[in-house]
């Protein structure tokens, strides 16, 4: 039976004892506090934001909710009439133009996949539905299409024309998945479209699985999110405190299914064509929620010693792994980039 649990980051303070959509203004008198939520990309996103015009503030959210929706539309592999949805369909037979935004971020998707050697890779549409992590139970796949999947997956297989905005595949059975990067990109639209609206301090999250935090709630440092201990859904492994830079997260626990006393995750290591075993989570700190939701994956199937290497090439981003470990709930390893945050983290094991 698949499972599904809850959030990975848990909003620690910020939004204890206020309503949702209630509008509040701060004990200095000088910003108006509103936070509103609204399921979307199949997840419920969420808004806490402080600005200066509490009459404008909750249509700016209901905006930025709106530009959720829209990428929602254009890039949901869900959703037969998306634009992602169209190109998964006909790329094969031809080269399909592309709308120059979900070019883009395809384009981007591409260059994390170059950079991380293939563990983070958005070809894996064919492994999800085989493994049934798509609107499915779970299963194992038998050694004959596992094979034939292997042919499918890669994101060599993917061509793009960057003059002609096309993109074709070259080979049939290609399909594209921009479950591991789309809704860290939204975050990062959304953050745009409140700096240009001129919020002062937002809160936005995706489902819990990435969150950016933009400037700072009146009085504080930073928003303070805890990071969920990836074994007891209830509890807080540590919390960070986010200014201008995202928390995004990669949980093994998040869709799962057992076979034979053997645990299976929805995350792929692309390259095998078989989910990732041997990593309990892996919660990163990054400059953007793209950056960041596209990078816990990759961090995950690298393992530790193969994203030490690549981290190097990744100023302000740190990787926090919780491993699995016989005698404690898991063991944390911490590594860090070039031009490191400190992350005001504190572990109880």
């Amino acid at each position: 039976m698949l499972r599904a649990r809850g959030l990975s980051c848990l909003v620690v303070a910020g939004s204890l004892g206020i309503a949702l959509g209630a509008a509040l203004a701060d004990p200095a008198g000088a910003l108006v506090r509103h936070e509103a939520s609204r399921m979307s990309m199949g997840c419920a996103y969420a808004i806490i934001a402080y600005g200066r015009d509490g009459a404008a503030l909750p249509g700016i959210v209901d905006t930025a909710f709106d530009e959720v929706d829209r990428i929602d539309r254009l890039m949901s592999h869900y959703k037969p009439e998306s634009a992602l949805s169209r190109l998964n369909r006909d790329a094969a037979g031809a080269p399909v133009t592309v709308d120059p935004e979900l070019f883009g971020l395809i384009a981007e998707s591409l260059r994390y996949s170059r950079e991380s050697d293939g563990a983070f890779d958005i070809t894996v549409g064919p492994l999800m539905k085989a493994w049934g992590f798509f609107r499915g139970g779970g299963r194992i796949p038998g050694s004959d299409e596992l094979a034939d999947l292997r042919r499918r997956v890669g994101y060599t297989h993917v061509v793009l024309d960057a003059s002609q905005k096309t993109i074709r595949f070259d080979r049939p059975g290609v399909e594209l998945d921009l479950g591991g990067i789309a809704k860290g990109y939204a975050v990062d639209r959304v953050v745009g479209l409140l700096r240009e609206h001129h919020v002062v301090a937002a809160l936005v999250s995706a489902g819990g699985s990435t969150v950016f935090g933009l400037g700072a709630p009146p009085g504080q440092t930073g928003w303070e999110v805890g990071v969920q201990d990836p074994v007891d859904p209830a509890a807080v492994a540590f919390n960070v405190r986010l200014k201008d830079r995202a928390l995004s997260i990669s949980g093994s626990y998040e869709k799962s299914f057992e076979k034979d006393g053997v645990t299976y995750s929805h995350i792929m290591d692309p390259r095998a064509a078989r989910p990732v075993q041997g990593v309990s989570s892996v919660a990163v700190l990054a400059p953007s929620g793209t950056a960041g939701d596209a990078l816990d994956d990759a961090f995950f199937v690298q393992g530790v010693e193969r994203s030490r290497s690549y981290l190097k090439r990744l100023p302000g981003t740190e990787a926090f792994f919780f491993l699995p470990s016989p005698r404690r709930r898991w063991t944390l390893v911490h590594l860090h980039g070039p031009t490191h945050f400190t992350a005001g983290r504190s572990t109880t094991p």
